[in-house]
């Protein structure tokens, strides 16, 4: 039985490496993954899953309002796909998880999502929501903050290493720009 997974954490957990090792143990049984990415994040290059640690591999990309049930049912008509992951979830929107949802329920494909789940406010990504209320499984991705308490927020930095408090959403930036902090770490970087 299809299934919709959500796997979450903060900056730097380690999420696109489990990604790319989970599609490696199907294609290594045998079996066919399609992987898609946000077409906003292309630090690693357009349509590249990529992880810290040096692993990647060429993805399908996803826009902001494209409808992800087509997209799909157009992959499935050029051959049989066994898991379909989603890197970058946090943004997808609503609408794009009800239609992964469909995927799940109706096509009986299993798509496995991985995000942020919390943005650098602490507010959740809208992809996020959606899918905190509606998948099957969800299961944390864990890192550390610098004390060695579990990491569960992130927080922005500046080109001079200042946090930011306000600002868009969505930047996109890796080390440079975001470190993943225990929540009381981060209350003190924001009130600090």
């Amino acid at each position: 039985m299809a299934k919709l997974y959500f796997h979450y954490s903060t900056m730097n957990a380690g999420k696109s490496t489990l990604l790319l090792q989970a599609s490696h143990n199907y294609r290594e049984r045998g079996m066919q993954t399609y992987l898609v990415t946000a077409r906003l994040d292309n630090r690693a290059g357009p349509g590249t899953i990529a992880s810290r640690i040096g692993i990647g591999e060429e993805a399908d990309v996803f826009d902001p309002h494209e409808d992800l049930y087509i997209k799909i049912e157009n992959r499935l008509k050029a051959g049989p796909v066994d898991c379909i992951f989603f890197d970058e979830a946090q943004f997808l929107s609503e609408a794009q998880v009800w239609q992964l949802v469909r995927v799940v329920d109706d096509l009986g494909v299993p798509v496995m999502c991985y995000g942020l789940r919390v943005d650098f406010q602490g507010k959740l990504f809208p992809g996020s929501a959606a899918l905190l209320a509606l998948a099957d499984e969800m299961r944390e991705v864990r890192t550390i903050c610098h004390c060695g308490k579990k990491a569960t927020m992130v927080v922005r930095k500046d080109s001079d290493g200042r946090v930011v408090k306000d600002g868009a959403q969505v930047q996109i930036g890796g080390n440079e720009s975001y470190v993943a902090l225990c929540r009381r770490h981060w209350r003190a970087a924001i009130e600090g």
